[in-house]
């Protein structure tokens, strides 16, 4: 808990928010163009890999809420 504090007043837990966000938009973004091309393993696979990331930034407190509106 030590090492998380020391890192978020160094900024170091808002760039691994920002990488997350960056990674599940990615990820999602991917797992729709596979929807869209009929692939769906291939787009499991996406959602899957976006979910992580949307579960490390709800661990870290920057998740968007919960359907899309607040």
């Amino acid at each position: 808990m030590r090492k998380t504090k020391h890192a978020a007043r160094n900024g170091i837990a808002s760039n691994s928010s920002r990488n997350a966000q960056r990674h599940y938009e990615r990820y999602l973004a991917l797992a729709r163009a596979e929807a869209l091309k009929g692939d769906r393993i291939a787009a499991e696979n996406y959602f899957q890999h976006a979910e992580h990331y949307l579960r490390s930034m709800r661990e870290n407190g920057a998740a968007p809420p919960l359907g899309g509106r607040s």
